[in-house]
C-alpha cells in the first residue's frame, strides 16, 4: 500500500526550511518612495544601488507626463491582446521610433524581457535546430531554448573557441541560432560581439542579442553595444527592455520586417498576452526621445562606475574593472554575501545580495547597479560604507 502523501502544508515547510538551511532565503522589501538615488525603506532613507534605473528616467518629468496624457487620451488599459483591439496608437508610435532608434526594419513590443525572449527563441526555432547559447545567459533565455525543443549547445561564458567549436559541430542542423546578452546582468561584463558575430557568420549561423541592460548606456543614442560597436546589420535578433534604462516597462524584438512578421504570427506570448497599457508605452516612446537627446548621461554614469571601481579595487575589494554601469563586489559564501548586505543596510546603503541559483554556488556577490543620477557624494558615502563592510568579512567560497 502507497504511505499517504504529505499534506501540502508540511511539504512546503519542508522546502522553505532547505531554502533557510542553505542561506538562500528571499523576501521582498518594499520601496516607501520613487526610484530615486536614495529612497524610503521601512521608514527609512536609504541610498539606493540595486536599482535598474540606470539613467534616472523612471522619474523624468517628460515621462510622466507622456504617460499622465497617454492615460487622459487612450485609458489605463489596452484592454486586449494586440491582435485583438489590444493594438492602439501609442503601440504603433513606440515601435516606429524603436526600429528609427536601432536602425532596423520593424520591431515588436513585447509585455516583458522575458516574453519577448521566450517569444523569439520559440518562434524562431524547433526540433530540427540548434541554439549556441552562453552559460551565463539570463533565465529568459535558458528557459526559451528548453521550451523551443531545439537542441541546446552551452558554451563557457565568453570562450570564442568552444563557441567556434560547437558551430563546427552544429553544420548539419536547419538552423543554428546563436544567442548572447551584450552586457551580462550578474557580471557586468560585455559579450565579445564583434568575434561572436564573425564566427556566427563564417559558419551561417544566426546571431541573437539581448541587449537589456546595454540599451540607453551604449551606443549613439543609447541604441546599444551591438550599435557602438557597428554591428547593427550584422545582427538578426536584437532584444532589449523598456523597464531597466529606459524607465518605463515591457520590452522589444527589432529586427528586419520578416521577423516582425513571424512573430505577429508565431509569438505566442505575444499573441496570448494583453498588450502594454498606452501610458508605459508613451513613457517609453518619450525615453528614447531623451536618450538621442541627452547622450551625456550615459557617458557621464560610465565614468563614474570605473572611478568607483577603481576606489574599491585600490581598498583590497574583489572587483573587476568596470565595463558598464553594473559593478559586481565578489565575497564567495551565501552567507557572508548576505552579511555584508546587511551591515550596508544599517549604514544606509542598500545592494543586493545575489546567491545560487542566480548565480553558480561559490561566486555569491554584492550586485552594485549605479544610476546617472547618483550624486559624486552619494557615490563616495556608498564606497566608503562598502569597504567598511566588505572588507570585515573575508572572502570565502561555498
Amino acid at each position: 500500500m502507497r504511505s499517504p502523501r504529505v499534506p501540502i502544508k508540511d511539504a512546503l515547510a519542508a522546502d522553505l526550511g532547505s531554502v533557510r538551511a542553505a542561506g538562500l532565503w528571499r523576501e521582498l522589501r518594499e520601496i516607501e518612495s520613487a526610484q530615486q538615488p536614495s529612497v524610503v525603506l521601512h521608514g527609512r532613507e536609504v541610498l539606493l544601488f540595486c536599482s535598474n534605473n540606470y539613467l534616472g528616467l523612471a522619474n523624468h518629468p517628460e515621462l510622466v507626463a507622456a504617460a499622465q496624457a497617454a492615460a487622459q487620451n487612450f485609458g489605463t488599459s489596452a484592454a486586449s491582446s494586440r491582435l485583438i483591439s489590444g493594438h492602439m496608437a501609442p503601440h504603433r508610435e513606440l515601435e516606429e521610433r524603436i526600429a528609427s532608434w536601432k536602425g532596423v526594419e520593424s520591431s515588436l513590443v513585447f509585455s516583458t524581457g522575458y516574453q519577448a525572449n521566450l517569444g523569439a527563441i520559440t518562434a524562431l526555432v524547433g526540433a530540427e535546430d540548434v541554439v549556441v547559447s552562453d552559460e551565463l545567459n539570463h533565465a529568459s533565455i535558458i528557459d526559451a531554448t528548453r521550451l523551443s525543443k531545439a537542441r541546446v549547445e552551452i558554451f563557457a561564458h565568453n570562450d570564442m573557441q568552444q563557441l567556434e567549436s560547437l558551430l563546427r559541430r552544429c553544420e548539419g542542423a536547419r538552423r543554428v541560432l546563436v544567442v548572447t546578452e551584450a552586457v551580462f546582468s550578474m557580471d557586468g561584463d560585455r559579450a565579445p560581439l564583434s568575434e561572436i558575430v564573425a564566427l556566427a557568420k563564417r559558419h551561417g549561423a544566426w546571431v541573437m542579442v539581448d541587449e537589456a541592460h546595454s540599451a540607453g548606456v551604449f551606443g549613439r543614442g543609447g541604441a546599444g553595444l551591438a550599435e557602438e560597436l557597428g554591428l547593427t546589420h550584422e545582427i538578426d535578433v536584437h532584444v532589449g527592455t523598456l523597464g531597466k534604462a529606459l524607465g518605463s516597462f515591457g520590452a522589444y524584438v527589432a529586427g528586419s520586417r520578416a521577423l516582425v512578421d513571424l512573430l505577429i504570427n508565431r509569438a505566442r506570448p505575444f499573441i496570448f498576452t494583453t498588450a502594454l497599457p498606452p501610458s508605459v508605452v508613451a513613457a517609453a516612446s518619450a525615453a528614447i526621445e531623451v536618450c538621442e537627446r541627452e547622450p551625456e548621461r550615459a557617458a557621464g554614469l560610465r565614468r563614474r562606475v570605473s572611478d568607483l571601481a577603481r576606489k574599491l579595487q585600490t581598498a583590497g575589494l574583489d572587483v573587476p574593472d568596470a565595463q558598464s554601469q553594473i559593478l559586481p563586489v565578489r565575497i564567495g559564501d551565501a552567507g557572508l554575501t548576505v552579511s555584508a548586505m546587511n551591515a550596508l543596510l544599517e549604514a544606509g546603503v542598500y545592494v543586493a545580495a545575489i546567491r545560487p541559483p542566480t548565480v553558480p554556488r561559490g561566486t555569491s556577490r554584492l550586485r552594485l547597479s549605479v544610476m546617472a543620477t547618483h550624486s559624486e557624494g552619494q557615490l563616495a558615502r556608498a564606497a566608503d560604507a562598502l569597504i567598511a563592510c566588505v572588507g570585515a568579512n573575508p572572502s570565502s567560497s561555498g
